[in-house]
């Protein structure tokens, strides 16, 4: 049996709902950048992928990964979502946004 270091990472069990949310999430042009690295980390540790080849492949932080991973476990896809930001209410919609954007 292999000698296994570092921390525990949560197991991902995805279902096909989830997996295919994900993957639309991942390819959507219209998702954020950061909402598509979410799923394709998601994605990948679910396939058993570890935390630093995760990290290696999509170009970010292993810890990243981690956060990220965690997060899913517990919360489940709206764990992926952004949250709102503490301050003031935002003046500019999400619509208008994408409006400029597109």
């Amino acid at each position: 049996m292999p000698n296994k270091q570092g921390r525990p990472v949560a197991e991902l069990n995805l279902s096909d709902e989830e997996r295919e949310t994900l993957n639309r999430w991942a390819r959507r042009a219209k998702s954020s950048q950061a909402l598509a690295l979410r799923s394709r980390i998601v994605l990948a540790a679910a396939e058993g992928e570890s935390n630093k080849a995760i990290a290696a492949r999509l170009g970010c932080h292993a810890v990243t990964v981690g956060k990220w991973r965690a997060r899913f476990a517990k919360v489940g896809l709206d764990g992926l979502l952004d949250e709102p930001r503490p301050g003031a209410p935002r003046k500019i919609t999400d619509d208008q946004v994408e409006a400029v954007v597109v």
